[in-house]
Parts: structure tokens; C-alpha cells; sequence
């Protein structure tokens, strides 16, 4: 095989087949694209093989471990997120055999790299208090501070995900009631979030400050940063970052080590439920496919009143086993049962 097939079934996977044939969101292709970009690092800083170099042969089993082996012991990549490198891995093994058909005995190989077994973790949330503590920390008297106040508390509000409030633009917003904003998420599928009147007031005095409101502004971003384009996650990540540090130092014991854009979901989900929405409604507002995936809060909470009724427990059920479990004959027991 020519060295040049690799780069030119790449491009095509890229450019052509993931949006055209398999239709996937350009934040998917993104992602696949992020993916090949640190494979394609790893080659030529590890193996010593230039990216204009690298042949569909070098696409191989062995490679692809030590890949995966890297990413977990020298980038301190999670088992979740080998695995889901390993899936785009094998997504292009596929696109090969279809179109390289004489590749096939080496994508096999690739194809055979199994995923690892992970734990669930259970996902970290805010309770109601450090939610608000958090909300409250951008400086409102700085314009800077009420555009991060406002970004937080939707990112909240609205159970979004990070890449759904960077793709928001101002025509998302609704803000004659009911108040509700228009989200778009996995596989450009949109969904219709309402919105508390709070949030919706918040958001209208910030558009009315931006100078959002007049119709020719419909199709800018809601929120910009300094150079006046839409934030990245990575943007919106410090930004919860820098307000995570400043609570915490307040308030050290509310708040969890790791706090991510997507605590802030998980957050807006605990609180629905304990507060008795109904898991359809929760999965219906986070946009999720499938109702098991929304399950997980359900869980989360039942373990949660749980350890709440232990901590609570006034001693009534003795532990010690009942005097028939002791008894070698149960049907003894049963005779003297009574006398």
C-alpha cells in the first residue's frame, strides 16, 4: 500500500463520509477529528513516523495498544475516555474495510482491541445551598461579572450541556412567557427548555445591556468572549473554574474536588427530582434518548435517603440474628414456638 492512502482515506472519512453518509453533528466530527490529530502525534513523536509517512499498514493492532497504553499512562486519559478513542478507532477500521478491501485481515486487528471494563462514577452535584453560593460569586457591579453570572445560572437553569450554551445564539431565546430556550444537542437534535422567570429576567436584562435586542443581532452568539466570538467549552470551563476557586475558598466543605461544566447538569437534574418532577419530564428537558440513562439520579437519590435513614436509625432492628437462626433445628424451634 502507498504511503499516501492512509492520508487521503483520512481526509475522505473527514471530509465526506462522517458528514454525508453517516450525517454525524459537526461537534462529533470534531471530536473525531481531535482524536486522529493525537494518534497522529503519538506516531510521529513514539514511533518515530512522520504524519505524510504513516501507511495503512502502520494502522495496525500493535500500534493501536501502545496508542491506548499511552493515552492512559502518559496523558492520565480515564478507562472512559480510552474507550471512547477506541470507538473512533474502530468506526475507521470499518470505513476501511469497506473501501480498502485488500486492508481487511489488518483492521481485523484493530477491530479485536476489546474495551476495558470502568466503573460508573457516580456523577457529582451540587446541593441547593453551594448551587446558589456558586451563582452568586461573578461580580454583578462589573459587566464582565453579570455576563459570567448569567452564563452560570443558564448553564444551570437550563440542564445544558457545555456545547449547547456555546452554540446558543440570541434567536435561541424566548423571553415573552412562557420563557424558554431552544437547545440543540446530540445529532442536531433541538429541544425546548423553559425557563424560571428569574432566568428569563436575567436574560433579558443582559440582552438589553449586550444590545442583543434589535432583530439584526438574531443569528450573533448569546455569549461572546474578548475577541466577539462564541465561547469554547474550554472558555466556559475556566470561567466556572475561576468562580469554583473563589466559593471554595469561602465556603471549603460544600463544595466537591472536581467540578466540571457538566456538575452543573447533573446538579440542575438532582434538584428536579428531589424537588418530585417526574423522571419522563427530567429526561425530556436534559435530552436524553433513552429514560435509563435519567435513571441514574433516580438511583443516586434513593442512595442518598438511604444513608439518611441509617444516620437517622434509633437502634429498633437488633443486628444480632433471631433465635431460630440459632437453633440447629428449625422444626424444634417451630414446636416450641408458643409454649
Amino acid at each position: 500500500m502507498k504511503g499516501n492512502v492512509f492520508s487521503y482515506r483520512l481526509s475522505c472519512y473527514l471530509t465526506q463520509y462522517l458528514p454525508g453518509i453517516a450525517g454525524l453533528s459537526s461537534n462529533t466530527i470534531m471530536s473525531y477529528r481531535d482524536m486522529f490529530v493525537t494518534l497522529i502525534g503519538f506516531y510521529e513523536t513514539k514511533l518515530g513516523i512522520k504524519p505524510e509517512k504513516i501507511d495503512l499498514s502502520d494502522f495496525n493492532s500493535a500500534n493501536i495498544v501502545k496508542y491506548l497504553e499511552w493515552l492512559e499512562k502518559e496523558r492520565r486519559n480515564s478507562t472512559a475516555t480510552r474507550n471512547v478513542r477506541l470507538a473512533a478507532i474502530h468506526a475507521f477500521a470499518r470505513y476501511i474495510e469497506r473501501h480498502v478491501p485488500e486492508s481487511i485481515h489488518i483492521m481485523l486487528g484493530v477491530l479485536s482491541i476489546p474495551y476495558k471494563k470502568c466503573n460508573s462514577k457516580t456523577p457529582e452535584f451540587l446541593n441547593a445551598d453551594a448551587t446558589k453560593i456558586l451563582l452568586a460569586t461573578p461580580d454583578a457591579a462589573t459587566r464582565a461579572g453579570r455576563r459570567d453570572r448569567v452564563l452560570l445560572s443558564l448553564l444551570y437553569d437550563s440542564g445544558a450541556r457545555v456545547q449547547e450554551l456555546c452554540d446558543l445564539t440570541v434567536s435561541d431565546i424566548r423571553l415573552d412567557e412562557p420563557g424558554t430556550v431552544k437547545l440543540t444537542g446530540k445529532g442536531d437534535k433541538t429541544r425546548i427548555v423553559p425557563l424560571m422567570k428569574p432566568m428569563a429576567a436575567l436574560l433579558k436584562q443582559y440582552i438589553d445591556e449586550q444590545g442583543l435586542q434589535n432583530p439584526g443581532c438574531n443569528s450573533y452568539p448569546l455569549f461572546r468572549n474578548r475577541s466577539g466570538t462564541k465561547f469554547t467549552r474550554k472558555g466556559i470551563t475556566y470561567i466556572l473554574d475561576k468562580y469554583v476557586v473563589i466559593a471554595r475558598n469561602q465556603h471549603p466543605d460544600i463544595f466537591p474536588e472536581n467540578l466540571s461544566p457538566h456538575c452543573m447538569r447533573h446538579s440542575k437534574s438532582m434538584h428536579l427530582l428531589q424537588s418530585g418532577v417526574n423522571l419522563v419530564y427530567i429526561r425530556d428537558i436534559l435530552g436524553h434518548v433513552d429514560i435509563k440513562t435519567t435513571e441514574v439520579y433516580a438511583r443516586i437519590d434513593s442512595e442518598m435517603k438511604r444513608k439518611a435513614l441509617e444516620k437517622a436509625s434509633t437502634g429498633t432492628i437488633s443486628e444480632k440474628a433471631p433465635l431460630w437462626h440459632e437453633n440447629k433445628s428449625l422444626l424444634n424451634w417451630l414446636k416450641e414456638l408458643g409454649q
